[in-house]
């Protein structure tokens, strides 16, 4: 069939993929760009383009945490340009709408848009404002979370406004909280800078991980090709990609593999129990690529990057002699899922004229 030069350009603004890679893929899949998206993913072509390449919405991510930890609010407003995401007039309204969240404990965009400010519902109120910055102006989303007794919630909102996160954790000892409270706002602050999508391996689709996996291993084998061209060490290709593959049966069989190997190499059985925790770090380690790339307990702690945050948590627990873990995660990121108009220059000021 007849494949389009704006259809192939179209999935290259998509996936970062070649021309000719992307008319390939269109002619294989009978021109679905979907179904080429797919097609080019498991091949290992598609660079997957970042989502914020593709997103024109502006505005701010808000986020509230009360003095006492209990409550944390976060909200994403947008407005049409950066210009008017930095007027006062915006920045105002961003602080009476987060305010408004948490007084009024606020769990919805209906349910603000409802509630009394000034004398007039929010709606009204929203309304007014648009009229007078001259833009238009969406609340798009809300989060506001509440804990109690043994819990904190803390937040962080990066300096350009643009990514926010709120995480909720739980402990036993009423002692610890100040050092909770300090650990939640680094995870915070870890969150916004890794953009981790999950909280934990538990909460990803199966389906969804096997298309990953696929995806993944084309993606480093294709990478394998450049690095052995260039001389350079190899990705090791997993076996895994998450930690809800390796079953007690995959571990079981992963430290007979590696007690055959330390009896080859001769080293005395005695000192196997030495060696052997490390080794079946690393395996999993090899073999969590997703969950390192999408989860926050998956994830290496970029304060220290020996340890992923799972282990973290396990290891503060050990030392404060203590149960900590984390309960809920939210992130914000400012536009995110929403599509950019991409618009040629030069055709927008032959428009004018």
């Amino acid at each position: 069939m007849e494949i389009s030069a704006q259809l192939v350009k179209q999935l290259r603004e998509m996936t970062d993929a070649g021309m000719m890679d992307c008319k390939k893929a269109l002619v294989e899949v009978g021109g679905d760009i979907e179904k080429a998206v797919e097609f080019l993913r498991e091949k290992g072509l598609s660079k997957a383009a970042k989502k914020a390449d593709r997103v024109a919405a502006e505005g701010a991510i808000s986020v509230k945490v009360a003095s006492d930890f209990k409550n944390a609010v976060m909200l994403e407003i947008n407005s049409e340009t950066d210009f008017v995401a930095k007027n006062d007039g915006f920045v105002s309204l961003v602080e009476k709408s987060t305010e408004l969240v948490q007084s009024h404990k606020i769990q919805s965009v209906e349910e603000l848009n409802t509630a009394s400010v000034d004398g007039e519902t929010f709606d009204a109120y929203l309304k007014g404002q648009i009229a007078k910055i001259g833009e238009n102006i969406v609340v798009r989303r809300v989060a506001n979370v509440t804990v109690d007794g043994n819990n904190i919630v803390n937040g962080y909102v990066h300096s350009n406004g643009r990514v926010g996160v709120i995480i909720a954790m739980s402990f036993k000892n009423q002692s610890n909280s100040q050092k909770i409270v300090e650990l939640a706002r680094n995870l915070c602050m870890h969150a916004a800078a890794m953009k981790p999508q999950y909280l934990s391996y538990k909460q990803i689709d199966a389906d969804f991980i096997a298309k990953e996996k696929v995806a993944l291993i084309a993606e480093l084998e294709k990478e394998n090709e450049e690095l052995k061209r260039l001389g350079k060490p190899l990705h090791k290709i997993p076996t895994y990609v998450s930690q809800s593959e390796l079953t007690s049966e995959v571990l079981a069989q992963a430290e007979e593999n590696l007690k055959a190997d330390l009896k080859a190499q001769g080293k005395p059985e005695a000192i196997w129990d030495k060696i052997l925790p490390g080794q079946m770090e690393r395996f999993i380690a090899d073999n969590t690529l997703i969950d390192q790339r999408m989860t926050l307990l998956g994830q290496f702690y970029v304060m220290d990057d020996k340890k992923t945050i799972a282990q973290v948590l396990e290891s503060m627990s050990k030392e404060l002699g203590d149960e900590i873990q984390i309960t809920e995660y939210i992130r914000f990121e400012l536009g995110e899922g929403i599509e950019k108009e991409v618009v040629d220059f030069a055709q927008e000021v032959m428009a004018q004229l």
